[in-house]
């Protein structure tokens, strides 16, 4: 499922993205709360947490606060528009984790603090998967989505990058990040999904390789040797193979781009 930003009304929608009035707390059980637009996003963004985009509904988000969809339509006129609200207030969250670990690590190279920039990035699609639905096309353009642009961009800049490489290279670490997480995150989901544990899917198919395929090594002499030198072993059988495997792709990808802006900052 692809969701695209900004299909509301531009004014209306840009104009909630950048409310400057304080962010309204979340609810406790209790009375009915007072309904306000932070409410409304909030209790949308547990909704999509928990069941993902497609159990998204206004009427969803109505029955979860004791309303009726038709009242929410007074704080956000359209399920596009809540969704636009949704992703930049969940990246709230990221940012400021971001703005806290960077004070936290001013002493430290450029290359640890884009690997904890992206180590942030990763540890929050697995906690918000929806927002990997939202695509990078049309991006929704809300503060929180640019307070994390900026901070890459700052620490971009600090250490020597040229301003026209810096956009660059924001996109191919968040799109490095976006690409191996999703397989992490597709991968926690497939159990409950599906119903088959990883395992037992890998080694009902691998069973079957080995009876259909006699001479899968003579076909491929390449894949076969790797096989044989543990390429593909799941030394960690607590988590699943294709999220460590993801984990560990993105570590060797995020190490070589590391290596390319470096060489970028050097010529800078």
């Amino acid at each position: 499922m692809v969701v695209y930003a900004g299909q509301g009304d531009p004014r209306r929608s840009m104009a909630l993205l950048w409310r400057e009035h304080e962010q309204g707390e979340r609810t406790a059980p209790g009375p009915k709360p007072e309904l306000n637009v932070d409410l409304v996003v909030h209790t949308a963004i547990d909704i999509a947490d928990v069941l993902g985009l497609q159990a998204l509904s206004m009427r969803a988000v109505g029955e979860r606060l004791g309303r009726t969809a038709m009242s929410l339509y007074t704080y956000v006129a359209s399920k596009n528009e809540l969704i636009d609200l949704m992703y930049d207030q969940a990246f709230a969250e990221l940012a400021d984790e971001v703005e806290q670990e960077s004070d936290a690590s001013r002493d430290q190279g450029w290359r640890e603090r884009t690997r904890a920039w992206a180590g942030l990035l990763w540890d929050f699609y697995l906690r918000h998967p929806w927002t990997l639905e939202i695509s990078q096309a049309r991006p929704v353009l809300g503060p929180n989505e640019y307070r994390l642009f900026e901070s890459l961009a700052t620490l971009l800049h600090t250490a020597g990058m040229a301003p026209k490489t810096i956009s660059s290279t924001f996109g191919s670490l968040l799109n490095l990040v976006r690409g191996m997480v999703r397989t992490a995150a597709e991968a926690r989901q497939s159990q409950a999904v599906t119903g088959v544990p990883e395992d037992e899917w890998w080694y009902a198919r691998s069973e079957q390789l080995e009876e259909l395929v006699p001479d899968f090594a003579e076909r491929f002499p390449t894949l076969t040797l790797m096989t044989t030198q543990g390429a593909f072993d799941n030394e960690d059988s607590t988590e699943p193979y294709l999220e460590r495997e993801a984990w560990e792709t993105l570590q060797f990808g995020l190490e070589t781009l590391l290596d390319g802006i470096q060489r970028h900052i050097d010529a800078a």
